[in-house]
């Protein structure tokens, strides 16, 4: 596996947290994520780093900082509760940012938006995230031709700006035009009991896909949270959490038993087989989950467990296996 890495968030948030002034990185601290950016090249192994939030601001300092560790740079604009519109205009700044961190040196590739038919308005039915998730069923046959008439704008767009690499994370039911792209990527990369079975085969076929269109194929997002059981529920591990209509995470739904050791065999095992069927790129999700901090963090896929009162992080046990696994392969 030529890039490995992990997922950074520089705050996320839908429109009803953003209207009570929550983010899911709170507080966004640039010297803080310095220091993060060096452990993930030097503690963690990683040669990359994909880093996703929704204020071009904040997306720009954690990539500045990524380049600076000596990482390649994923920058992953990730919106969510915007128009098209809004979500290009951050598309366009990140692309001319990522031009200046290529021009002096950095290896980048610039990632144009991430689920969008999900995460964007006028997708799907729905004008807020919080609506449309229970309605994905609704229009869905519309999205492929809305995504790929979105892509094609934004893609146009990046290049104008960006001479270097340019992909999409992608969800499997937009169906992607990849023949605009350099690279193939998704967010659907994680296990659970749903998919264990074909697993391994899907994953083989995404990467033949690639390879029919001479491109790399890189996994994006692939994790799971840090309680018993949370292997098989994969992507949705955090489904224990209970919102507030605020943002912050209120209680969790049920009692569950906090396994770090579990969470750090999936780590093992998926990778495992991300390699041996030939991924060139794989980001695990997440370093850390800033809004589950303390006991929330059993509902957070984070290698690192955010303490309570904003007192900075601890690593879990899929800190120490995510390191052995990536200082291996760097062998």
């Amino acid at each position: 596996m030529h890039t490995r890495g992990v997922n950074y968030d520089t705050g996320f948030a839908d429109l009803p947290s953003r209207r009570a002034g929550h983010s899911t990185h709170e507080p966004f601290d640039p010297a803080e994520v310095a220091r993060d950016m060096r452990v993930i090249r030097d503690d963690l192994r990683c040669t990359a780093v994909r880093i996703t939030g929704q204020y071009a601001d904040r997306l720009k300092t954690a990539a500045t900082a990524a380049a600076d560790a000596g990482l390649e740079v994923w920058l992953s604009p990730f919106t969510c509760d915007v128009t098209t519109g809004e979500l290009l205009a951050v598309i366009a700044d990140c692309a001319a940012h990522a031009e200046r961190l290529r021009q002096g040196g950095a290896e980048v590739v610039m990632v144009t938006g991430s689920e969008v038919s999900m995460m964007t308005d006028g997708f799907l039915p729905g004008e807020t995230l919080r609506e449309r998730v229970p309605r994905l069923g609704e229009g869905i046959a519309l999205v492929p031709d809305k995504v790929n008439t979105f892509l094609a704008e934004a893609v146009a767009l990046v290049r104008e700006r960006f001479g270097g690499r340019v992909t999409y994370s992608s969800l499997p039911f937009e169906q992607v035009d990849w023949t605009i792209f350099d690279l193939v990527a998704t967010d659907a990369g994680y296990r659970s009991a749903a998919t264990a079975a074909t697993y391994r085969e899907s994953v083989r076929a995404l990467v033949a896909q690639a390879r029919e269109l001479g491109k790399p194929f890189s996994v994006n997002e692939f994790g799971c949270v840090t309680y018993r059981g949370a292997a098989d529920a994969g992507e949705r591990g955090d489904a224990v959490v209970e919102w507030s209509e605020r943002g912050p995470a209120a209680r969790l739904t049920r009692e569950v038993v906090r396994d770090e050791e579990e969470q750090a065999r999936y780590l093992r095992e998926v990778l495992a087989i991300l390699d041996e069927e030939g991924v060139d790129a794989a980001f695990w999700y997440t370093f850390a989950r800033w809004d589950l901090p303390g006991g929330f963090d059993v509902a957070s896929p984070g290698v690192v467990k955010v303490l309570d009162g904003g007192a900075g992080w601890a690593p879990k046990a899929s800190f120490a296996a995510l390191a052995d696994v990536y200082g291996r392969m760097d062998a």
